[in-house]
């Protein structure tokens, strides 16, 4: 069987969707399938490469616009940016096309199932939700993309069912299931020092959605001891806004901003921390909370979105609303001061991790694939013929 994974970004780019995309292809592959990732070109025409043994095809994907200029910018664009879409089809012959996180990536498989009967996957991670530039509020092209894939695709699933209630609402989904995240539970902390402690830790991108305002807001409210002080690792748009409210809050010597941090770094970082904080406005599901747990470091949670799904509140975490500026600095103050919560937190989380590898989450989708391509309409080759 022939997978193409169709992902709205990918290495060289680090998140969630990523993440999951590059995982997930590696374990396919281990589990005996035959997987390409294809990914949105940015512009940096990086064509064709092999990451982590998967082979990862950069195709272009210009979407009309309202304007003039735009429109015809996208009639001299779209030809070649097809013909590059066709030809991946044509080298790879894919049994299924799986989207993850739809954008302009969703549309071009769209049209690659419309045209060769491609059956067709749809993975939402949370895109109508907690995308910081509103795309599908401003683009009626995407919300009409997404509902028709919806109402084509031979399954639909989400890490959350925070996020498949929204395609429910607003997208047509009728039923959906959950396939949540997974996390590398072979990565363990090295036991370098990423920061002396006492530290409360945040990672993830740089982002409004992320909440580290909000964040670095209720840690100046919290009142901590000066010795404890507030990291956060990751980068992004926000990275400047974010050092000058520390300043205004009075935190700025004990803010410290550490920039996009490795697989290992990340590790090491949760290993010493007091907390991992995660302050999303809304959040599909959490990789940084897996994290937390296999890392043994006590986790606080946002609830709002993914997280009320799978964090025990009280048992293996802390929910609490990021906006409540008063909850999440009282959460802060709590954890910092209370040691056997931090122990019972960590202890609860390191049992639960195993639940949620990845090669649990490549099984989910391989059963789905079995469902839907039959064995005898794959050649001996192992593609389909269309």
């Amino acid at each position: 069987m022939k997978v193409a994974l169709v992902s709205s970004s990918y290495a060289p780019y680090a998140g969630g969707v990523e993440e999951h995309v590059r995982q997930t292809a590696r374990a396919l592959t281990a589990q005996g399938l035959c997987t390409e990732v294809w990914t949105v070109d940015r512009g940096e025409h990086l064509g064709e490469r092999t990451v982590d043994g998967v082979r990862v095809r950069y195709l272009p994907t210009p979407l009309p616009a309202r304007s003039g200029a735009a429109l015809a910018g996208f009639a001299r664009r779209f030809p070649s940016a097809w013909r590059a879409w066709a030809r991946a089809r044509a080298e790879f012959r894919p049994d299924v096309v799986h989207v993850h996180c739809f954008g302009p990536n969703g549309l071009y498989a769209l049209g690659l199932h419309r045209l060769h009967g491609i059956p067709l996957a749809v993975t939402s991670h949370g895109e109508t939700l907690g995308d910081d530039n509103g795309i599908f509020q401003r683009s009626a092209l995407l919300r009409r993309g997404l509902s028709a894939a919806i109402a084509r695709a031979e399954f639909v699933t989400a890490p959350s069912e925070y996020v498949l209630d929204d395609l429910r609402a607003g997208y047509g989904l009728t039923g959906g299931a959950v396939v949540p995240n997974g996390v590398d539970l072979d990565v363990t902390a090295s036991g370098a020092v990423v920061q002396q402690p006492p530290y409360l830790l945040g990672v993830g991108r740089l982002g409004r959605a992320k909440g580290f305002d909000l964040l670095i807001d209720a840690f100046a409210a919290a009142r901590l001891p000066d010795e404890c002080v507030l990291v956060i690792g990751g980068d992004g748009p926000e990275e400047h806004a974010l050092r000058v409210l520390a300043e205004q809050r009075g935190v700025a010597e004990r803010v410290r901003l550490l920039g996009r941090l490795d697989a290992q770094a990340v590790a090491d970082a949760m290993a010493g921390a007091l907390a991992v904080v995660v302050p999303s406005r809304s959040e599909a599901f959490g990789i940084v909370a897996l994290e937390a747990w296999r890392a043994g470091a006590p986790l606080l949670m946002t609830e709002r979105g993914g997280g009320r799904g799978f964090v025990r509140d009280g048992e293996d975490g802390l929910l609490v609303d990021p906006e409540d500026r008063g909850a999440l600095a009282s959460a802060l103050r709590r954890l910092a001061e209370d040691e056997g919560l931090r122990r019972r937190l960590a202890d609860a989380g390191r049992q639960r991790v195993g639940e949620f590898s990845w090669t649990g989450v490549a099984a989910a989708y391989r059963r789905r694939y079995d469902d839907i391509v039959r064995p005898e309409a794959l050649t001996s080759s192992g593609s389909t013929e269309r």
